[in-house]
């Protein structure tokens, strides 16, 4: 089982990141190539014979082993330094092994690819690479690699030199693979960040608990008389202890140091191991300062959310009680908190906002042209018309009994229900009376937007609802810049206003929208009118075109042109006249 979780991650770390074949999709992170002004995005990247890309998967293989090894010869570099004298044993071998996978990686470094910053483009020519990382990492990756303990056994016939021994501290130099490594993780959203950040964290910590007790130890085995020492004091015949035992009384001085416990039986007894101690408390005061820094960022990240809602309902509820507002309208606001708070995950407008027009067109087509076409004022239009209208459109959540319009407001918007039910209210003698409902697939708000009247009943969600929202005044710029569309949307509109004119109350705001305009005498109302029209329909045609060309003095060409009187168009009143 062990196996084969490391075999996934592995899978998952050394995916490819960016595809060699020229493929079109890649990573999402830090290791796409971002192109030049000009560049084509999804272009293969061809590089000269020899080269390595950085992002091949073997090469990132390769970078993952050597990060074990790093990890490897960080904890064993300090603990050689200070409890071990070097000899030809199993251990000097495996390290000379693991020196020379880095000497290998050095040699390597000359035939990979790297990536310009300010073209972003990768640089294959072999002398640029060269010249690079010569001026670079070239000398430090040679020191760390150089193997200073057999130098040390082959110029002293024993490996007790502190001199070599502290070359061979050198090592720690590939930490900075793991730094790398670290700040990879934390851009790539396959790895949770909380968690990438928490084992950063615990490495720094367990890195620095080690290296203090080992060289803490170094001071005492070093020291001219054993018995004055933090651990001679207790146990006089400490280096005839076991390893272990060393080891792990080395560790326990070092973290209850690092958690400033301080149980007394171990301290400083001579002015080396004091002095050590003096620079070791300062260096917690920096680390402890740094850990408590970034988990409290990490926590409040974390709870940041709940946080901001717990705020705003309370000045929502402190706005409400200040203002004496209504019950119902404290529950509105409440409600709608909470359900934006539930549905922020959905609702995504902010990071759409962030993408380009085009990628946002594509998903607003692919998101709400299917609702859209199913729209009966929609319907029988051009897909570019549709196209250039789902492109301008948001999804919004509401709760139940929230007003999404209100009766007698301006009419800016119109919306399409995706999802819930809705009851249509009128306010008659100051009471509210229910004359419909609207479920999935229709549509509201039209009619105010269209005629440019007051909207003629308020929308109240029976039950929790998705709503598509389309600004008014997008939809009439796309209607004049495609008229044969506009003539196929104001005649559904004036069907739907033909049906709804039986209605007495739907009746009685039509004759009040029309009234104003003059065309009283043109109502639907008129069932005589009616009739005719439904018996010679050819007859009606030729009615309607010359009744519009008479009233506002626009060709077929023209289409939507203006009026001059209050900046309403042909159709407008094409609809109150039923020319359309």
């Amino acid at each position: 089982m062990a196996f084969s979780n490391a075999r996934n991650f592995l899978h998952r770390f050394c995916s490819e990141e960016v595809q060699m074949e020229g493929a079109p999709h890649g990573s999402f992170f830090s290791s796409d190539l971002l192109p030049s002004l000009g560049a084509r995005m999804n272009q293969a990247t061809k590089l000269r014979r020899c080269i390595v890309s950085p992002y091949d998967p073997r090469y990132s293989a390769w970078e993952v082993w050597l990060v074990v090894l790093v990890v490897y010869s960080a904890w064993i570099s300090p603990f050689e330094f200070a409890f071990l004298t070097y000899r030809k044993d199993a251990l000097f071998i495996f390290d000379n092994i693991v020196n020379g996978f880095f000497a290998v990686d050095i040699v390597l470094t000359f035939f990979v690819a790297y990536l310009d910053s300010q073209s972003y483009l990768l640089i294959d020519d072999p002398k640029k690479i060269a010249l690079r990382y010569m001026s670079t990492w070239f000398i430090f990756d040679v020191c760390s690699t150089a193997p200073f303990q057999s130098l040390s056994l082959l110029l002293r016939n024993h490996g007790n030199g502190l001199g070599f021994n502290m070359l061979s501290m050198l090592r720690l130099w590939r930490l900075r693979r793991v730094s790398a490594l670290f700040a990879r993780l934390e851009k790539d959203i396959r790895f949770n960040y909380f968690w990438t950040r928490c084992t950063k964290l615990v490495s720094v910590t367990l890195f620095a608990v080690h290296c203090a007790g080992c060289f803490n130890y170094l001071i005492a085995d070093r020291y001219p008389d054993p018995k004055r020492t933090w651990i001679g004091a207790v146990n006089p015949d400490f280096k005839e202890e076991r390893l272990w035992n060393r080891y792990v009384t080395a560790m326990y001085w070092s973290i209850t140091t690092l958690t400033t416990t301080g149980y007394g039986d171990l301290h400083a007894e001579n002015p080396r191991e004091m002095l050590f101690d003096i620079f070791y408390m300062l260096f917690n005061l920096g680390l402890t300062s740094y850990l408590i820094g970034n988990m409290t960022n990490l926590v409040v990240h974390w709870t940041s959310r709940t946080r901001n809602f717990r705020d705003t309902v309370r000045d929502a509820s402190e706005f409400a009680a200040r203002n004496q507002l209504p019950p119902r309208i404290q529950d509105q606001m409440l409600s709608h908190i909470c359900l934006k708070f539930k549905t922020e995950g959905l609702k995504q407008q902010d990071t759409l906002n962030g993408l380009p027009k085009a990628i946002r067109s594509s998903i607003a087509d692919y998101l709400f042209h299917p609702v859209a076409q199913k729209a009966y004022l929609f319907r029988e239009v051009s897909q570019d018309f549709l196209f250039q209208l789902v492109s301008e459109m948001e999804a919004e959540y509401f709760p139940p009994k929230e007003d999404v319009i209100l009766q007698n407001e301006a009419p800016t918007d119109l919306y399409i229900l995706v999802s819930g039910t809705v009851d249509l209210i009128v306010h008659v003698d100051g009471r509210e009376k229910v004359i419909g409902k609207a479920i999935a697939g229709d549509m509201f708000g039209e009619v105010g937007v269209l005629c440019c009247r007051p909207q003629p009943f308020t929308v109240r969600t029976f039950e929790l609802s998705q709503i598509l929202r389309l600004n008014g005044t997008s939809l009439m710029n796309t209607i004049k810049a495609n008229p044969e569309d506009g003539r196929v949307i104001m005649n559904h509109l004036s069907i739907k206003l033909r049906g709804a004119e039986r209605k007495d109350s739907e009746s009685q705001n039509r004759e009040e929208w029309c009234s104003k305009r003059g065309c009283k005498d043109h109502m639907y109302g008129d069932l005589s009118v009616n009739k005719e029209r439904e018996t010679d329909s050819q007859g009606s045609k030729a009615t309607r075109m010359s009744e519009l060309g008479r009233g506002h003095d626009c060709s077929r060409d023209e289409g939507l042109v203006p009026a001059v009187e209050d900046g309403e168009t042909a159709l407008h009143d094409a609809v109150c006249k039923g020319a359309y």
